[in-house]
């Protein structure tokens, strides 16, 4: 109990002469011993008396020192190991200490490090770049070590996700599993952008404002309530031209930011650290996790279609596993403006422990038997499990643009129809950069701050640059859960612009709240890897990959799709000339048309599947 007395210095009673066991506490190993009756409600009480070794060196190939706190029990042996590698901190509060404490209780040895650049370890900050050596190196490195018995996992969320696709590319040869949560798998086609689109809100809010070198900074600045006018997100985001914005908040230029701007299209610098690019070189099983209107869904998407198709082994591609919430950036029970009841909720450490019993210790605890992909269908608000994702006999049925007369807005005449419509028509509206459509729910997180997630969209579809098609109201249930599309007829008065789409679900009572979307930059209508400026007023085919969903649109609902040409901030506003990502100090106003019907039949297209 020594460990407990030593933290009540914290607090009352703490003296001078205490002064040298802080040290102690402090720069020593530590010692914390679990007794039961401190976890009188914990279901699994019994736990293993541990230690933590702090700032331990790990050596890189090139000799950089990254530095990481080891999570161990105190009896002496061989365990096996988890292991994060994060760039907010090894010691960041409420993060790491409780997950790493619990699997050390629980017979692991957990093991977090800074990665190279950030906080106490060694390098300079260059985000993503150095990752995939310095974790195959990590990995190797436990390897050797006396405490480990060679079976080693990695875990973490977001970029902590990231890193573990990183090292898992690189093939390192002591490692057994990894589990990323809420990851990008693409860091430009689904971190950095989404269909070419940059995405502004997250790029500038983490990439300059947060992580500009080596340690994360506050944002104070400019959510405050003090903040003055000129440094308010709603007036910096706004700056032109975007590749000197980094002065507006930093003050100097931030290179990783100027370098993600300069390389606007998935060229060699985005391709040599895509995961997406190297999924047959991962040997080991990926339990993939996140949420429906999580910023990087797709990276969680691709993550477990991309391993089950490529992955480098029979046994990672049968071992990868699939669990998409009704969430953001984490579980919950709630979202935006929906409460989806407190089963929509998982323990992901539960899921975990499982996972690692499983790979690691060898555990038959039945995680070989079940389905390898477990959805929350939202409208219906359960959990199914599925065998793969796409689901085996999903049905693609197309639903299509028409109407009677102009869509502007749910004052329109735009419908949605499963039966496609032989006469044509055509909508219209002008985009106007400086009055942007504002981000108003979706898919977005950890940068600026916006509003994401199932959000009442009839504040946007009020307005007349918003088009707005909806079917009659449904008589029996519509199962959506799948990869959904838009095949949009479409033409600009100018080189380049963008297709801002959403599919909503609106409600008895018209309340309307978004289940997937997706955007393109037109200038990447042929790929991501090129780009082709349109000649205007020339009518395009264009194919917007949106977010994959699963929801129940119910009895008495009705379907939508909203299109417009901006989603600001979350996406930095196109100024429609076709300049290079970021020169623009002008905008112009653009002239959009969308076709329907006939010979153009704009459609997004549904992945059906069997109700409940």
């Amino acid at each position: 109990m020594q460990a407990f007395h030593t933290f009540r210095f914290f607090g009352k009673g703490f003296y001078p002469k205490h002064l040298l066991l802080l040290a102690a506490f402090f720069y020593s190993s530590l010692y914390l011993s679990a007794f039961a009756p401190m976890a009188a409600n914990d279901p699994d009480p019994v736990k293993n008396e541990i230690r933590i070794v702090r700032q331990v060196p790990v050596p890189m190939r090139d000799g950089t020192i990254l530095y990481a706190d080891i999570y161990r029990p105190v009896k002496p042996g061989k365990y096996p190991v988890i292991v994060t590698r994060t760039p907010y901190g090894l010691q960041r509060e409420g993060v790491h200490h409780e997950r790493m404490i619990k699997f050390a209780q629980r017979g692991y040895i957990g093991i977090v490090q800074d990665v190279r650049g950030r906080y106490e370890s060694e390098g300079q900050w260059d985000p993503f770049r150095d990752e995939a050596n310095d974790g195959h190196d990590t990995i190797e490195w436990i390897a050797e070590q006396d405490f480990s018995n060679g079976k080693i996992a990695m875990q973490g969320g977001s970029y902590l996700g990231h890193n573990q696709w990183a090292a898992a590319s690189q093939s390192p040869p002591s490692l057994d599993a990894i589990f990323p949560s809420v990851a990008s798998t693409n860091l430009y086609a689904n971190w950095i952008t989404m269909g070419g689109a940059f995405r502004l809100s997250f790029n500038y809010g983490w990439g300059v404002v947060r992580m500009p070198n080596r340690i994360m900074l506050p944002q104070h600045w400019h959510t405050a309530s003090y903040t003055p006018e000129e440094l308010k997100y709603e007036n910096i985001l706004m700056h032109l031209p975007l590749k000197d914005g980094d002065l507006q908040s930093a003050g100097y230029a931030v290179p990783h930011y100027r370098d993600w701007l300069t390389h606007e299209s998935y060229d060699d610098y985005w391709k040599s650290i895509s995961d997406e690019e190297r999924f047959d070189q991962v040997m080991v099983p990926a339990y993939n996790t996140g949420g429906w209107f999580d910023i990087f869904l797709m990276g969680t998407l691709n993550g477990y279609t991309g391993m089950k198709k490529n992955g480098g082994t029979a046994a990672a591609r049968a071992g990868t596993k699939l669990l998409v919430g009704p969430w953001g950036h984490g579980p919950g029970t709630g979202f935006g403006d929906l409460e989806f009841g407190e089963h929509a909720y998982v323990d992901l450490f539960e899921e975990e422990l499982r996972y690692y019993d499983f790979h690691l210790k060898g555990i038959d605890n039945g995680l070989d038997k079940e389905k390898p992909v477990k959805l929350f269908y939202m409208g219906e608000n359960t959990w199914r499990e599925e065998a793969d994702w796409p689901i085996p006999g999903t049905q693609y049925k197309e639903l299509y643009l028409t109407g009677e007369g102009p869509a502007n807005s749910l004052r329109g005449s735009g419908r949605l129809t499963f039966d496609k419509p032989a006469s044509a028509g055509t909508d219209t509206y002008r985009y106007d950069p400086n009055l942007p459509v504002m981000t108003y729910g979706g898919n977005n997180c950890c940068g600026s701050p916006t509003i994401a997630g199932p959000k009442d969209q009839r504040i946007i579809e009020r307005r007349n640059d918003v088009l707005v098609y909806t079917s009659d109201y449904l008589t029996e249930p519509v199962t959506v859960a799948g990869p959904v599309t838009m095949k949009l007829h479409a033409a600009t008065d100018g080189p380049d612009t963008d297709w801002m789409i959403k599919l909503v679900d609106v409600y008895p009572d018209g309340s309307a709240y978004p289940v997937s979307e997706g955007i393109l930059r037109a200038r990447f209508k042929d790929g991501l890897d090129r780009i082709n400026l349109l000649t205007p007023n020339q009518v395009y085919e264009f194919e917007i990959e949106m977010m994959g969903t699963a929801n129940v649109f119910q009895p008495g609902h009705r379907i939508r799709v909203d299109i417009t040409s901006s989603n600001f901030p979350q996406f930095d506003r196109n100024p429609n000339t076709g300049k290079p990502l970021g020169a623009d100090a002008e905008v112009r106003v653009a002239a959009q048309t969308i076709h329907h019907g006939g010979n153009r039949p704009s459609h997004i297209v549904l992945p059906i599947v069997n109700g409940f």
